[in-house]
């Protein structure tokens, strides 16, 4: 199976300690089947260790990250937005690619870290519940959605359940499917559907 051929671009996975290594599995290896190169960006290059005791060592340094050259931004969930301040670097980091027009893709408690960041209080979002975020203090309740995932312009955002329906709203972010081979793609992976097998493959 393979997807939409694209032009080789650079996609961008923040690792850090504690990142949930199951949440951007699919969203990751059906973009790098589609084209693009998936680089690791931690808060330096030393290695990290995920939630799963995966050690990671990161391609480069978030300080060297530049939004010019990436087409995504992904933050996964990790257990370090919830303890404190350690990540918000790259929330803030998440508001330079957004500012350039690159798209930013948040599970989980990285979402969190964008609540707290300010970029989620005039945009459409969900995450794991809505108290989760208002916890916060963000302003942006009125713009919660109870959704599996949600995209609003360049921003995807979706609950620690859903890495699913996360990567669908990546893939079809970046033309990696589109139309109903984006629904198949679901269909497969979501629900197990076998006639989607047969679509994606037609």
């Amino acid at each position: 199976m393979t997807g939409t051929t694209t032009p080789r671009k650079t996609v961008h996975l923040a690792v850090y300690d504690t990142f949930a290594d199951w949440e951007t599995g699919h969203a990751t290896a059906w973009l790098a089947r589609g084209g693009y190169e998936i680089r690791t960006v931690g808060p330096t290059t030393d290695p990290v260790t995920t939630i799963g005791g995966l050690r990671v060592t990161p391609d480069l340094a978030l300080a060297d990250l530049r939004a010019e050259d990436s087409a995504l931004l992904i933050l996964t969930g990790a257990d370090l937005w919830d303890a404190g301040d350690d990540l918000a670097p790259f929330a803030a980091e998440a508001r330079t690619f957004l500012d350039a027009g690159v798209p930013v893709a948040a599970i989980c408690g990285a979402t969190l870290g964008l609540a707290r960041e300010g970029l989620l209080d005039d945009r459409p979002h969900t995450s794991a519940v809505s108290f989760y975020l208002a916890a916060s203090g963000y302003k942006g309740a009125d713009h919660y959605t109870e959704a599996d995932a949600v995209t609003a312009g360049d921003l995807i955002t979706a609950g620690p359940t859903e890495p699913v329906a996360f990567a669908r709203e990546v893939l079809g972010r970046l033309g990696v499917f589109e139309g109903g081979k984006l629904d198949a793609w679901y269909g497969l992976f979501h629900d197990s559907d076998p006639a989607a097998y047969e679509e994606l493959n037609a």
